[in-house]
C-alpha cells in the first residue's frame, strides 16, 4: 500500500517516522517534503496531482482552511485519512466524492510508538492497522472527536509544560538541573505505567502514596489550593470550542 502525505509537517513527520516506512511527500514550498523522504525513505513529489493519482491511502495533514483548493488538486483518491482539525465528515466527503473517508485525531507521541489516535468516519482496516502500529486506538463518534482533541491530541504539550514546571520548582529546591529533569522524567513514566496497571484507579493510587498530615498530602493540598483541576478544566473548554486555523 503506497501511502502519500499532503503536507509535511510535524505531525506528519510523527505518524511517517512512527509508521516505519517510505511514503510520498508534498509541501507547500518549504522544503519539508524533501527533508522528510530522506530521513524516513520515499519521494518527495512536486504536486500534490501526482500524490494523488499514485498514493492509495492519503492522509491530508495541511491546513484544514486549505481543504477546498488542496482537493481540487489531488483529484480522486481512494482512501483518504484526514488530520484536519474540526473539519468534519461531510466536509471532506463533499470534496472528495466516492473516496472512503476516515478523520483521526492521533498526537505526536507516535513518533515514538506511544500515541493516542481517536477515528472516526468508515471502519477500513488498512487505516486501523497503520494507527494501532504506533499506540493506542480509540473509536468515537464524530459528535467527540473535537472533545477528544482537548484530551489526547494535547497530552504531549501538557506533559511538557507540567514536566517544565516541576523541574523548575525542583531547582528552585537545589536539585541541579540536569538530575531534576532525570528525576521528573523518570517519576512521570513510572507513574503512567503504575495507574495503567491500576485500571486509571487514580484514587487508589493516591491513597498508596499519601499518609494523613503528610508530605504527599500538603503537596497535594497545595496544589488544589492553587486551581490544578480548574485549569484543566479551563484548557479542555478552550481547545474543544476553538475553530480551525
Amino acid at each position: 500500500m503506497v501511502i502519500g502525505f499532503v503536507g509535511s509537517g510535524n505531525m506528519a513527520r510523527a505518524l511517517a517516522v512512527g509508521w516505519g516506512e517510505p511514503a510520498l511527500f508534498t509541501d507547500g514550498g518549504s522544503g519539508r517534503a524533501s527533508a522528510l523522504a530522506a530521513d524516513v525513505g520515499g519521494e518527495a513529489l512536486a504536486s500534490n496531482g501526482e500524490l494523488g493519482s499514485r498514493a492509495d491511502l492519503l492522509v491530508l495533514a495541511h491546513k484544514p482552511a486549505q481543504l477546498e483548493s488542496v482537493a481540487a488538486e489531488v483529484g480522486s483518491a481512494k482512501l483518504v485519512v484526514s488530520l484536519l482539525g474540526a473539519v468534519t465528515l461531510a466536509s471532506l466527503e463533499a470534496v472528495y466524492p466516492g473516496a472512503r473517508i476516515v478523520r483521526a485525531m492521533p498526537n505526536t507521541a507516535v513518533v515514538v510508538r506511544e500515541g493516542v489516535t481517536c477515528l472516526c468516519g468508515e471502519e477500513v482496516a488498512e487505516a486501523e492497522e497503520l494507527f494501532a502500529r504506533v499506540g493506542l486506538l480509540v473509536r468515537l463518534p464524530e459528535r467527540l472527536m473535537d472533545a477528544a482533541t482537548a484530551v489526547s491530541g494535547v497530552a504531549p504539550a501538557y506533559v511538557a509544560l507540567i514536566a517544565e514546571a516541576w523541574i523548575d520548582a525542583a531547582v528552585a529546591q537545589g536539585i541541579p538541573a540536569g538530575q531534576a529533569g532525570e528525576l521528573v522524567g523518570a517519576s512521570i513514566a513510572g507513574a503512567a505505567a503504575l495507574l495503567r496497571s491500576r485500571g486509571m484507579d487514580t484514587l487508589a493510587v493516591r491513597r498508596e502514596v499519601t499518609s494523613p498530615g503528610g508530605m504527599t498530602a500538603r503537596g497535594l493540598r497545595a496544589l488544589e489550593q492553587a486551581g490544578l483541576r480548574s485549569a484543566f478544566a479551563s484548557a479542555a473548554g478552550a481547545v474543544a470550542g476553538s475553530s480551525p486555523k
